[in-house]
Parts: C-alpha cells; sequence; structure tokens
C-alpha cells in the first residue's frame, strides 16, 4: 500500500481576485472549484486543475485577505512544481513571464530535470518542470495558453527541514514512500527524493535538510499542505488503520465532499494529507461548468445566504 502521487498542494493568497486574474489568465489554468474554505467557511477556496480536473493536477488557495507574506524557511514546503511538456514548452513560459512581469529565473537543471523558476503574485516559490511524457494532456479549450503548452498538473514538491532523519522515517516507515537519488539544488544543499506510484515528477517529495536556516512563519504565498493520492475508499480506510497503529496524531477521516481525507503533519512540521481521487468536482457541478458558480458541500448548503453575504462578490462565469 502506498499513494499513487501528488494529489494536490493548497496555499494561502491575500487576494483572491489577484490570484483568479494570475492562475486563469497568465497560467491558462481552469478554476474547477469555486468553493469556501469547509473550516472556516467565509473564506474562499479555489481549485485550478486542467482541462478535466484531474485528481493530481490541483493547485488550491485559501483566501485570507489580512495574512501577512510568509517568512521563508525550514519547516515547510518550500518550492511547489507544475508540469509542462518539454523544453520548449519552457522556452514559452519563459518569454509569457516575460511579456507578463512575472518574477522568474532562468532554465537550469535542478534533481536531473529542465526547471523554471518562478513567483506568483503573493510570492509562492514556484516552477515549471519539463515533463517529457510522464504525464497524460487534458488541455482546456478557453484556456489563453496554447494546448500544447499548458499545464499538465503537480510535479514535485520540496520540503525544507532542520534534519533528514525523521522525515526519512515518516515518508518510508508510515507512508511507504522509496528512497530514489540525491541530488545538489540551486543553492548546493542536498536533497533526497522520495518516490511512490509509478514514479516520475508527478509522483516525488523532495527533502532538503537545512538547518541553517529559521523557521518559516505560515503567512500568503506559504503551502498549507501537500496531499498525496489513495486511488479508493478501501485503501483510504486501509491508511486510516495504519495511522491509528503509527501512534502519530492525525486527524480521523475527514469528507470534503469532492475526496475524502486524512491528515498528518510529520516530525518535522509539514503537514500531510492522503486524499482519495474520487468521486471528483463533477459531483455537484456539471464538467462543462465548474468553477462558474459557488459550489458548496452539503452540510453548508443551508447556511449559503449568510456564507455568501460574506464573501466578496467574485464573477467567475464564462465572459
Amino acid at each position: 500500500m502506498q499513494p499513487t502521487g501528488i494529489h494536490h498542494v493548497s496555499a494561502l493568497s491575500r487576494d483572491i481576485r489577484r490570484n483568479y486574474a494570475f492562475y486563469t489568465q497568465v497560467m491558462g489554468m481552469r478554476l474547477v472549484k469555486k468553493t469556501v474554505n469547509q473550516d472556516a467557511p467565509t473564506t474562499y477556496h479555489f481549485f485550478y486543475a486542467d482541462g478535466l480536473a484531474s485528481p493530481g493536477s490541483d493547485l488550491t488557495f485559501f483566501n485570507l485577505p489580512r495574512a501577512a507574506p510568509e517568512h521563508k524557511g525550514k519547516r515547510s514546503i518550500t518550492r511547489t512544481t507544475l508540469r509542462v511538456a518539454n523544453e520548449a514548452s519552457l522556452a514559452y513560459w519563459r518569454e509569457r513571464f516575460g511579456e507578463h512581469g512575472v518574477p522568474h529565473g532562468d532554465v537550469r537543471e535542478i534533481g536531473g530535470r529542465p526547471n523554471l523558476t518562478f513567483e506568483d503574485p503573493d510570492g509562492l516559490s514556484a516552477a515549471l518542470v519539463a515533463d517529457d511524457g510522464q504525464g497524460d494532456a487534458h488541455p482546456w479549450e478557453r484556456s489563453p495558453v496554447p494546448a500544447e503548452h499548458q499545464v499538465l498538473g503537480l510535479g514535485p514538491v520540496t520540503l525544507t527541514v532542520p534534519e533528514l532523519a525523521t522525515t526519512d522515517g515518516f515518508l518510508v516507515g508510515v507512508l511507504n514512500l522509496r528512497r530514489a537519488y540525491v541530488y545538489a539544488d540551486l543553492q548546493g544543499a542536498a536533497v533526497q527524493v522520495f518516490e511512490m506510484g509509478a514514479r516520475g515528477a508527478p509522483a516525488e517529495v523532495h527533502v532538503a535538510a537545512r538547518p541553517d536556516l529559521p523557521d518559516a512563519r505560515y503567512g500568503a504565498g506559504g503551502v498549507h499542505h501537500v496531499a498525496l493520492r489513495v486511488p479508493d475508499e478501501v485503501e483510504y480506510h486501509a491508511w486510516t488503520a495504519r495511522l491509528q497503529n503509527s501512534g502519530l496524531a492525525f486527524s480521523g477521516e475527514i469528507d470534503r465532499h469532492y475526496f475524502r481525507s486524512l491528515y498528518v503533519r510529520e516530525p518535522n512540521g509539514v503537514l500531510f494529507e492522503l486524499a482519495t481521487d474520487g468521486p471528483g468536482f463533477t459531483t455537484d457541478e456539471p464538467l462543462a461548468t465548474l468553477g462558474e458558480r459557488l459550489a458548496l458541500p452539503p452540510f453548508l448548503e443551508g447556511q449559503r445566504a449568510r456564507i455568501e453575504a460574506k464573501l466578496a462578490p467574485l464573477d467567475t462565469s464564462p465572459a
């Protein structure tokens, strides 16, 4: 039993309007779910993905307008990557970032793959990575980005921790990930790669040990958690039993309506989620109109009027 890949990454934005404009109009991703933070339902939670809202393509954002910027450091997820087709796509994106004034670096090899680092408007540390055939393509027909260069889904996430041993024990001993290889990052630090599922960019967690860094202070532009894919509810319940036997504190089973979740924090403080691939985002909206209206899980539907009154209006319907 092992997770099959990255399911989603959830970060924090302080300006959801700006966030929506950036991820749909600059990054060309599809807003597949306009909903709320189920634990704080008067704040937005947006999910961006590919044209089919596939598991493994979701980059999500909680909106917190009063949040201070994140103070970068250890005990956090320090880089989120998105997969594109190949190096030709990276060249396209380098030019596109320049045209749109997006802070970015040059195309450089990181961990054996060409990467193009960039920051979103909240300062999220991100990169595009050449996929080279490791994932399926499900383009969004209304994207401003040509189909051959669109974001395919999530790639590796990088954790930065004070020491490797306890995080290694969690990833290998609890989550059953496999140690793959080690590389030096752009700062020269050693990064251990852990893999799962069928291997490749959609199924890796990278861990850098940096005891010299201060602890991160979570804020806008920071990542709240990374979720790993669980194929079905049979394995989901098996993971519940495994976490119970591990002795680690964890959330217990939570129904997020679009998937089932388990949350557990690894010993160096980074929050992981195990999330099922289904039932998916079409459980309450047709595929053709995903993200165009405020979707609420059934337990919040009776509070719709109060919730909508608290949310800043944002029209996400087609022009």
